[in-house]
């Protein structure tokens, strides 16, 4: 798979005032974001601008493939991430989000993309791929009005519902799946988002999952777009990854294995040069 992301074709450049879609990416996962954005330009039949924020691990040799690849792409390296952070979270004010992001980087998908400005942002994960028309995101993003977000297969938060429950002030909505996430950015409460992070490891300790209960307690209470499950998959099975039916296919868990083994070729058929 990596092999076959330096032979992708490229995408069509994307107008000035296409929307841009955004990646946190690094060296251990830039051939994924590759596919992945380039898989959705692909079915979309219409070019995005693709947005990806290093997190200071990417190599000379990965950001010329996404620049061959991804025309238009626009590149946010850790000087740019780090003016932000200090304009929007310094550490005098958020301590401990700060500290968070430099030993769980999945917290940078809400950190440091989401200071970077204050518009809507869609934010995908690299470990997924497009297979038909993502309808549902195109319109989206199209006119962004209120958070979006993928159903998970469970309540995957890492937390336990009561402390959850009572750190947010009210109910979280069931499975709530970040590999697609669509947020204002100039709507996230920071301040909350200091407490929520401290009283969490206070409480029950750090979690792989607390990013996406962090997003879940944000959106508390708020009327969400959320991608129809039976085509936005969280973890498709052996068989729907050898022989897709659905728009997107999030890699999670098992099927991480058919990710690797299957998965990948569909769009690399379509996208080799």
């Amino acid at each position: 798979m990596e092999r076959a992301a330096e032979r992708l074709r490229p995408l069509p450049a994307p107008a000035a005032d296409a929307p841009e879609i955004y990646y946190l990416s690094g060296h251990r996962f830039a051939y994924q974001t590759a596919f992945c954005a380039g898989s959705f330009g692909w079915h979309a039949g219409q070019a995005m601008r693709v947005v990806v924020v290093d997190d200071g691990t990417l190599t000379n040799t990965q950001i010329q493939l996404f620049h061959r690849v991804l025309a238009g792409l626009r590149l946010i390296g850790q000087a740019e991430v780090m003016d932000s952070l200090e304009t929007r979270l310094p550490v005098r004010k958020y301590p401990e989000l700060r500290r968070r992001r430099l030993v769980y980087p999945h917290l940078r998908k809400l950190t440091d993309i989401h200071a970077l400005g204050e518009s809507w942002k869609l934010v995908l994960d690299s470990d997924m791929l497009f297979h038909n028309k993502p309808n549902f995101l195109i319109q989206w993003l199209t006119a962004p009005e209120r958070p979006c977000h993928m159903v998970d297969r469970a309540d995957a938060y890492g937390y336990s519902l009561h402390l959850l429950h009572r750190l947010s002030g009210g109910k979280l909505a069931h499975r709530v799946n970040v590999g697609v996430c669509g947020l204002n950015s100039g709507g996230i409460d920071w301040d909350k988002l200091e407490y929520w992070c401290r009283q969490m490891i206070a409480c029950e300790g750090t979690h792989y999952l607390m990013e996406q209960a962090l997003v879940a307690m944000s959106i508390v209470g708020k009327q969400c777009a959320v991608a129809p499950a039976d085509q936005y998959m969280v973890a498709p099975s052996r068989e729907e990854a050898e022989r897709p039916t659905a728009v997107l296919h999030h890699y999670t868990a098992e099927s991480k294995a058919w990710y690797f083994r299957f998965a990948w070729r569909h769009v690399a058929e379509n996208l080799a040069s």
